[in-house]
């Protein structure tokens, strides 16, 4: 097929009813642009030679284009004169010409890949000069209707705007998916005509053309009406986006995940997920996120981009580009910023910030701790308040902790700085040098206690009352003044 087959996906649409700086077919669904969503699809398909036509937004689209499929060709619609146009532009950029080609759209991002591989091999098997892509929808309004004889053959497809009472009652509608006979499509496009509502050069009229020559023309009629519907404006983008993620999940759930509220849970589709794993109510797992087997996550978790181990937890949390090793436990309420390496059975505790930091495995922060451009090595216990002062107001700079250290509460770590091996500190210490394993750092002035401070200082406040009663009570109710 792959040497056989050419895939033209249309993507030079104005797409105004978006009302949007960016180009139409870039508005994500499921983490990707609708345009990943149609190439995605063609190269699933198994077709390797793809031409992509843009038109407006030209220069974010033939970015976009570049990126998501480097080999694609792309050809310049410079002027929207319709569909039947577009595919004239992409057979002259074509590097060479094909047996067959597939015509579809960078706008209807539910299309499967099977789909098409499905209507090739028919359009193969028929041995048909044009196969359509059918469907029947509820309100078939606005579409263009497929037009049968008494047969049942197809006649033509006549757009909404040019179509009778009588055509307009048909519920078959085209798609605009079509796979054509390379050598009929090259000849059809270019004898097309403006003459119709739009004054524009429609690729369905090649349908007719096809029929008046007596070459064979049929439709496909797709059940699932979902994977023919097009994006146009935002309220269709979020519908289609929504069912899609329905259908994520529900794949999800038959490979073995339990999904506790799918209605609250969202898993773009670039996802994947083991066994046995739990989704709690309330999480998203987007972009190119790796979930391992046995692992619970949720509520309320957003990850981004991030690799989770088996047998990890993961509690109310968001992250993004992390590796979490397996067995490790992040939250509640941890903010995993980009660059982090968790341990295996390491553990990320409750409000904690990590950024660019290796953590080994076994190593705890278990709250109230921000610890950015850190190496801790293994068996480490990080007190509650650690802080990496990392930011001198110039550059960043890292600290390394190594393992089997334990630090005080209310620790602040003053890059670049080292804690060797075993090293502890004490209590709100501020470590400003290096500290050789198995030392013991402490903070450099002992404590200075002000006896009656409060009472000469603050009298008459709820604390110098309570620290005169207290006096009291411990003096055996003999009243002493501060010195």
């Amino acid at each position: 097929m792959s040497q056989q087959v050419t895939a033209i996906v249309l993507a030079a649409g104005a797409g105004t009813r978006m009302r949007s700086r960016r180009a139409k077919v870039l508005h994500e669904i499921a983490g990707r642009p609708m345009l990943g969503h149609a190439l995605d699809a063609v190269r699933g398909a198994g077709i390797d030679h793809v031409v992509a036509v843009v038109g407006h937004d030209r220069e974010q689209v033939e970015a976009a284009v570049s990126a998501l499929d480097p080999s694609a060709t792309i050809a310049v619609q410079t002027e929207q004169l319709g569909t039947g146009d577009a595919v004239r532009v992409a057979l002259d950029a074509a590097e060479s010409t094909s047996e067959t080609y597939l015509v579809t759209y960078a706008d209807v991002p539910l299309l499967a890949a099977d789909t098409l591989r499905l209507l090739i091999d028919e359009h193969r098997a028929e041995r048909r000069a044009v196969t359509i892509l059918s469907s029947e929808p509820e309100d078939p309004t606005g579409y263009g209707r497929i037009l049968r004889d008494a047969s049942g053959a197809v006649t033509a497809i006549r757009e909404h705007k040019d179509a009778t009472e009588d055509e307009r009652a048909t519920r078959e509608v085209n798609s605009g998916i079509l796979v054509v006979d390379g050598a009929f499509l090259d000849r059809a496009v270019r004898a097309l005509s403006t003459d119709n509502a739009q004054a524009e050069l429609y690729l369905t009229d090649i349908v007719g053309q096809a029929v008046s020559e007596g070459l064979p023309v049929g439709a496909h009629v797709l059940e699932d009406v979902w994977q023919t519907e097009g994006v146009n404006d935002r309220r269709q983008l979020v519908r289609l986006g929504r069912e899609l993620n329905r259908r994520t999940v529900d794949h999800w759930l038959a490979e073995g995940v339990t999904i506790v509220d799918p209605e609250t849970t969202w898993i773009d589709s670039a996802v994947t997920i083991g066994r046995d794993t739990t989704i709690l109510p309330g999480t998203q797992l987007l972009g190119a996120s790796t979930i391992g087997e046995g692992v619970t996550i949720g509520p309320d978790t957003t990850l981004r981009n991030v690799e989770v181990g088996d047998d990890a937890t993961i509690v109310r949390t968001h992250g993004q580009d992390t590796v979490v090793g397996p067995g490790a436990t992040v939250g509640p309420f941890a903010y995993l910023r980009p660059g982090n390496r968790i341990g295996e059975r390491a553990k990320v505790g409750t409000y904690v910030e990590l950024k660019n930091t290796t953590l080994g495995a076994g190593t705890k922060v278990p709250h109230l701790s921000y610890i950015g451009d850190a190496e801790v090595g293994e068996g480490t216990n990080l007190g509650a308040g650690a802080i990496t002062a990392n930011y001198d107001g110039v550059n960043k700079h890292r600290t390394t902790i190594g393992s089997h250290v334990k630090t005080g509460c209310h620790n602040v770590f003053v890059a670049p700085v080292t804690l060797g091996d075993g090293a502890h500190t004490g209590a709100g210490a501020v470590v400003r040098e290096d500290v050789a394993p198995g030392a013991l750092a402490v903070p450099a002035s002992g404590q200075r206690t002000i006896e009656g401070w409060v009472a000469s200082r603050r009298p008459g406040t709820p604390s110098a009352h309570a620290a005169d009663q207290s006096t009291q009570e411990n003096s055996g109710g003999q009243h002493q003044e501060p010195q």
